[in-house]
């Protein structure tokens, strides 16, 4: 069967999406500029396109596309002949690395992948950009998305991402940001900023902010991918592997959280058969590995602890509300939050009864943070069904859908209004 275009753009593209993390990185290295990393990168890449339909795809593609682009990187510093002595440098290692075998070329690129992907992860997720920026200059970097992709997933306009890309290349150019793992303090408070970004990633394909779908996996999948490599670069980092524990875990969920039509169904009315229980025993592994580093419990391993002892109970009535309770409290002393306390409100009102959770969620009701948020009243909707106020809970779930900006969330919001009444 002959192999068409088509076909091989297609396995360039799948290509491209494993090996333009570590290209990207790799050449930052070399050139000290994600920017221009980017673009010798993207040159290879169309190189690709033009000669491997004719000539097909070479047996190591990674190590093609690399030495492609370090000849673009050759004439890039050319064009600037300030960088002389880093050409002559580049020039002889191109020139050593032609004269070796593929199988040694592709080790020698080999050498500092762990390092460089961690480098361009802390660059790409430095503080200096906003959040938003370093949302998207990750995908883009190091999940090998393309600025349509990006756009769609979080719902913006094409034009607005590849401006928020270009301006956070910009700016990590302007403010010379080293190409570099930071160290001491400085390593711990980027490192947090690199969980963040992940966390976000992963939040949003979880729940989908807004739009038709109540799910984007793919998101999920790019955010649980970029933790499991983070999690092989600093393995004695107890928060980055309660992070991949809690994605791990709640990834598990995915397929029961949605219907036959893509409607949303809720954790305690899930199929727990249909619970991916590979991904629970890998997040149970990663909180274990988390705990075994010892320290005080982060963030991020209280979640991924909170997440566990849903994954652990085999029906809704099995699960350890009072255990979540003191979790909760425990992640309220380390990150004091209004959605925190109103999460724990919910384990309270499972726990102690709807009347005591109830209590709870109302001494939040004034609370700045929370006036457009519509988890407020879908919370406190659901206390007051389970205490007979049916009227009450029904003007709350209607609440609740007029503030949610996902579509098939208000359609379950108003659903449960219809019910009350």
């Amino acid at each position: 069967m002959a192999v068409t275009a088509t076909d091989t753009h297609r396995t360039i593209d799948a290509i491209w999406r494993i090996e333009s993390p570590r290209l990207i990185a790799g050449l930052a290295r070399i050139v000290r500029d994600v920017g221009v990393a980017e673009d010798l990168a993207q040159d290879a890449l169309v190189a690709a396109l033009e000669q491997w339909p004719r000539a097909g795809v070479p047996n190591n593609p990674g190590a093609w596309l690399m030495a492609t682009a370090k000849h673009r990187a050759i004439d890039y510093f050319r064009r600037n002949t300030l960088l002389e002595r880093k050409h002559a440098e580049l020039g002889y290692e191109l020139e050593s690395d032609q004269r070796a075998a593929a199988p040694d070329l592709d080790a020698a690129l080999d050498d500092d992948v762990g390092d460089d992907l961690l480098r361009l992860m802390f660059t790409a997720c430095h503080p200096v950009l906003s959040t938003e920026a370093r949302a998207a200059l990750t995908l883009r970097l190091l999940a090998g998305m393309t600025t349509d992709e990006i756009a769609r997933a979080f719902l913006a306009s094409e034009a607005t991402i590849a401006q928020r890309i270009v301006r956070a290349k910009r700016t990590l150019a302007d403010k010379h940001v080293p190409f570099e793992v930071p160290r001491g303090q400085d390593r711990a408070s980027r490192l947090a900023s690199v969980l963040e970004v992940i966390y976000l990633v992963f939040n949003e394909g979880y729940t989908a902010t807004a739009g038709d779908d109540w799910m984007r996996p793919a998101l999920c999948e790019d955010a649980l991918r970029l933790g499991r490599i983070l999690a092989e670069l600093t393995p004695h980092e107890p928060e980055v592997h309660g992070l991949v524990a809690l994605m791990e875990i709640q990834a598990s969920r995915s397929k029961a959280r949605t219907g036959p039509t893509g409607q949303p169904i809720v954790l305690l009315e899930q199929n727990r058969a249909r619970w991916d229980f590979l991904l629970i025993r890998r997040g149970l592994a990663a909180l274990e590995r988390a705990e075994t580093l010892g320290g005080s419990r982060g963030p991020y391993v209280i979640q991924a602890s909170i997440a566990a002892v849903h994954a652990r109970a085999r029906l809704p009535e099995d699960t350890d509300w009072a255990r979540i309770v003191r979790l909760y409290d425990e992640l309220v002393a380390q990150l004091p939050s209004p959605i925190v306390e109103l999460n724990r409100a919910v384990a309270v009102g499972m726990a102690d009864g709807p009347r005591a959770g109830l209590a709870a969620v109302d001494a939040l009701r004034t609370e700045p943070a929370l006036k457009g948020y519509h988890h407020l009243p879908s919370v406190r909707g659901d206390l007051l069904a389970k205490l007979g106020r049916l009227g009450e809970a029904g003007e709350e779930f209607e609440r609740a859908a007029a503030l949610t900006r996902n579509a098939r969330e208000r359609d379950l919001l108003l659903e449960r209004a219809r019910a009350c009444r």
